[in-house]
């Protein structure tokens, strides 16, 4: 029996090839599109799953309260809460604590500057489950001047993995000596490190005490893992409770208030975007915008088949009622019908399979995952083609086959008992929900695109354009300075070169230097406010063509410039001053020492538009290490990065030579929107495609049942363009219908994206006309293509039909 439904499947399909085609290649690409999107979604969601006990893993993440207004919220927070927590309540099984530094790590002639370096306390390797390869866990970052490292960096350094006991050198004069390797830190991890420094070699004496017991140091990274049973609600209600205990007092006495929030290890890459991340995280909602994508999709295919195969459905009925008088029963008429659907799903998946293995390249670097050929040895690709594949059978294929097992054969072999209107309110629903979904898609779409053009073309009121930014020396002397403003000399000296300046930050970075109690001279402790601090040379201001609304920059010829200070217009603001010419010469309490304000800059975007400007703070620090910004002619670009390397080896030696283009690292912070915008448009094309994939179907269909009304229409003289305007009518009706759906939808889903950015673009009438008339002309090209054959025929042969 199996045999005889698989025979005359195949000969339906070989007799109807256009559906057929159209179907098996609608399903085929809204499979591979939906098998892409789940991979891509897969990986994203699969962050920190390695941790064996992730589910009891938390970050704490610091709050910032001045008198009651939340001010800073901090992923790399204060540095006791951890340490704090597990010695005071119980429910902690065991914490983790960090700090990032960097520096330059040598063995011989091999040296290479790390930045994913951390301090840690032992008990790490408790939290995060690091396969440690060789060396104790338990022993690894116990003493000063130990470090666990990574396979690759263990390779990169000594050509073998086994290397524990060897001796590295820090910054070329401090030896260290490695306790452990630990297998790579995997690419889906929040927080990635290829060497672990013991917490002891940053922390002796004095300060190894306060950095248990003070709160006010920010820039560590805490997580604590719970004792099993332990609910994390009431945990996090014992640890304000315990906040209270210890600082409340304190706290209230300055209005300046501290909490925590738990973060779950599996929400942080998708969900966190705060001070000092340890990596640039995900977005969830985007992540699940691309799944509903993946959806719609493969929910438009189905619908096509569903459409199709209905409206064949009066082809097929004088076929089913001559099945029921030769004794078929319901049950084997629906089987049958279910086997084409079978047969069609699986020509599908075959063809989506290789879709698959060709775009994966393509698709990986889109995406920017690792995502490789290894694919196909998951269990997990396998189970989901395997539930695409069978649930597109049953639900693509189980409607038409009820429809077309539910004629009575008196009715058919009759002809013509069975109406064209059966389906016809579902096959219009479908329609409508397919090209509701398209334009909303589209409209997404137009506003990711328009979003993102916005921030790359606004004005930043800095100047990033020719600016080569090189990382600053991490191995100095007692000759620093000296050979600082020997480099500068050299450089400037050349044509090429403009000016180069030194600080402590650059646009595109976030200022990680937080500075709170800052206030004015003879106010109480309460006043103190938190700023962002910028450490700048001399000349930074005009190199940077930042506007200078009041007062002046800083100057050599004036002498004492050390106890002047810059501010930007929201910070004067937050200082109390609405008008900015009252702030000049005000002296502030900066950290134990007093400042004078000489001048007030106009804010600018230190980062992405995605966020409001910062409170800025500039200080003087004509030596500062952390960056040398050179501003070079953009006809001899190649010519400054040579001649600032050969000064380089020259005056820095032991220290690596890396740069980059602030323009490009500026940018860099929309690369996760890039590529969001630009996986979205191209699914959302697909989506639109497939759908007028099916529109095409459909319209052929149609326009075939009315070919004999068609040449009766042009023998009494009807026009090409009114028969066109005939058979369009009723399709245009229904993407006017989408159209008018999809709008509010699709205006609702993108404020709340749009809310995301403090700077974002207003969603203008022509974003949803524009989508609109675009999938109305495609509607309609798709349509026409169809009906303009037929209002073309001769209708001689028109009247011979059937």
């Amino acid at each position: 029996m199996v045999k005889n439904y698989l025979k005359v499947a195949l000969r339906s399909l070989l007799k109807n090839r256009i559906f057929s085609l159209i179907n098996i290649t609608g399903l085929a690409l809204g499979i591979a599109a939906s098998l892409l999107i789940m991979q891509y979604v897969s990986y994203e969601l699969s962050y920190d799953n390695f941790n064996q006990n992730a589910d009891r893993i938390y970050r704490l993440k610091t709050n910032r309260y001045e008198k009651g207004v939340l001010s800073t919220e901090w992923a790399a927070g204060v540095v006791s809460i951890g340490y704090l927590l597990n010695e005071n309540l119980a429910d902690v099984e065991a914490y983790a604590r960090l700090t990032q530094t960097s520096g330059v790590f040598s063995r011989g002639d091999i040296e290479f500057a790390e930045s994913k370096v951390y301090f840690a306390n032992p008990s790490v390797f408790d939290v995060f489950d690091t396969k440690i390869l060789y060396g104790d866990k338990e022993t690894a970052l116990v003493d000063p001047s130990s470090v666990a490292i990574s396979k690759t960096t263990a390779q990169k350094y000594f050509a073998k993995v086994d290397v524990v006991g060897e001796t590295m050198y820090f910054n070329k004069n401090r030896p260290i000596k490695i306790t452990a390797v630990f297998e790579d830190v995997p690419q889906n991890s929040h927080f990635k490190y290829d060497i672990l420094a013991s917490w002891s070699t940053m922390a002796q004496g004095e300060r190894a005490q306060q950095a248990n017991s003070v709160w006010y140091w920010d820039g560590y990274f805490n997580y604590v893992m719970l004792k099993e049973g332990v609910n994390p609600e009431e945990f996090a209600g014992k640890v304000d409770d315990f906040v209270e205990a210890q600082w409340g007092d304190e706290m209230r006495e300055n209005e300046t208030w501290m909490d925590f929030d738990l973060q779950p290890l599996r929400d942080i890459h998708l969900y966190s975007n705060y001070m000092m991340e340890a990596e640039v995280n995900g977005d969830g909602d985007a992540v699940y915008a691309l799944l509903g994508i993946s959806f719609f999709i493969i929910i438009i295919a189905w619908v096509n088949y569903i459409n199709l195969a209905t409206a064949k459905s009066m082809e097929r009925a004088r076929e089913v009622g001559l099945r029921k008088v030769l004794g078929s029963l319901r049950g084997q008429l629906i089987r049958q019908f279910l086997t084409e659907s079978f047969l069609i799903n699986l020509l599908a998946v075959v063809l989506a399979f290789g879709i698959v293995v060709l775009a994966l390249p393509s698709f990986a670097r889109l995406a920017d995952q690792p995502i490789t050929m290894e694919l196909f040895m998951q269990q997990g690709f396998w189970v989901g083609l395997g539930a695409l594949f069978l649930v597109g059978t049953f639900l693509s294929g189980l409607y038409p086959a009820m429809v077309l097992s539910s004629y009575k054969p008196i009715d058919t072999l009759k002809g013509g008992a069975v109406s064209g209107s059966r389906g016809a309110w579902l096959r219009k629903g479908l329609v409508v929900f397919q090209f509701m979904a398209s334009v909303g898609l589209i409209i997404g779409t137009y506003t990711v695109y328009e979003q993102i053009s916005f921030m790359r073309n606004q004005e930043l009121g800095v100047n990033i354009d020719r600016t080569l930014v090189i990382e600053g020396p991490s191995v100095r002397d007692s000759t620093y300075q000296e050979k600082l403003t020997a480099f500068g000399d050299v450089m400037e000296a050349n044509a090429n070169v403009r000016k180069v300046v030194v600080s402590t930050g650059v646009p595109g970075r976030s200022v990680d230097w937080n500075a709170g109690g800052i206030r004015r001279q003879g106010e109480p402790d309460t006043e103190g406010k938190q700023y962002r601090v910028l450490g700048i040379g001399y000349d930074f201001v005009e190199t940077y063509d930042l506007k200078l609304v009041a007062g002046r920059s800083f100057d050599e010829s004036f002498g004492d410039e050390g106890s002047k200070i810059l501010f930007s217009r929201s910070a004067v603001r937050q200082l109390g001053f609405d008008n900015i010419e009252d702030a000049l010469n005000v002296d502030i309490y900066f950290w134990g020492q007093n400042y004078t304000i000489i001048g007030v800059l106009e804010d600018y975007h230190h980062t992405s538009l995605k966020e409001n400007y910062d409170q800025l703070i500039f200080r003087l620090i004509p030596d500062a290490s952390n960056y040398y910004s050179i501003k070079y002619e953009a006809a001899n670009t190649q010519e400054v990065i040579r001649l600032a390397e050969e000064n380089w080896a020259r005056f820095f030696p032991g220290n690596p030579f890396e740069y980059f283009f602030l323009d490009d690292r500026f940018n860099e912070q929309y690369k996760a929107d890039q590529q969001f915008g630009s996986v979205f448009t191209i699914f959302s094309g697909l989506a639109i495609f497939v759908a007028c994939l099916g529109l095409f179907g459909l319209a052929a269909f149609m326009t075939a049942k009315r070919t004999k009304e068609i040449g009766i229409r042009k023998v009494l003289g009807a026009s090409i363009s009114s028969i066109l305007q005939l058979l369009s009518t009723d399709f245009m009706k229904l993407i006017l219908v989408s159209v008018v759906l999809a709008i509010p939808v699709a205006y609702y889903g993108m404020e709340q994206w749009l809310n995301g950015f403090a700077f974002r673009i207003d969603l203008y009438w022509y974003i949803f006309a524009l989508p609109a008339v675009l999938v109305l002309t495609i509607a309609l090209l798709t349509v026409s293509f169809q009906t303009f054959r037929a209002a073309k025929s001769n209708p001689v042969k028109s009247l011979r039909y059937e």
